[in-house]
């Protein structure tokens, strides 16, 4: 039987695994666009692209879930439920993850994984 402690060690587990993993691949230019910018797999055939984004925001759906618990239990809730943010779609989310990103803690915490990765930092319009 699955406890709700095994569940909590493997989302703060898998928080400090890949949540620094998403926040290093995003390009430094991601939030310095005034509109989104394109899928990188809309030359794909039609049920690829749908394949890639149906997996996109489950994933991103499970970010989010589990950056709300997060808050309440040990881990990265913040920047979980910000990578989810990026990876899901809905109306209006590229606004939304603008202003997210521009929140003076998330930002410092997030471009403090990306100098320890040896990214450049993100950049804001």
């Amino acid at each position: 039987m699955v406890t709700p402690a095994i569940v909590a060690i493997i989302a703060f587990i898998l928080s400090i695994v890949l949540i620094p993993w998403i926040i290093i691949l995003l390009p430094s230019d991601y939030f310095a666009h005034p509109k989104r910018q394109k899928y990188p797999w809309e030359k794909y055939p039609p049920l690829i692209q749908w394949s890639i984004l149906l997996l996109k925001n489950m994933l991103g759906a499970i970010f989010v879930i589990a950056g709300i618990v997060m808050l309440f239990i040990p881990g990265q809730g913040i920047l979980t439920i910000v990578v989810g943010l990026v990876l899901v779609n809905f109306p209006y989310k590229y606004r939304i993850q603008k202003w997210v990103i521009r929140q003076p803690v998330v930002f410092k915490a997030v471009n403090a994984i990306r100098r320890k990765a040896g990214k450049r930092p993100l950049q804001l319009p």
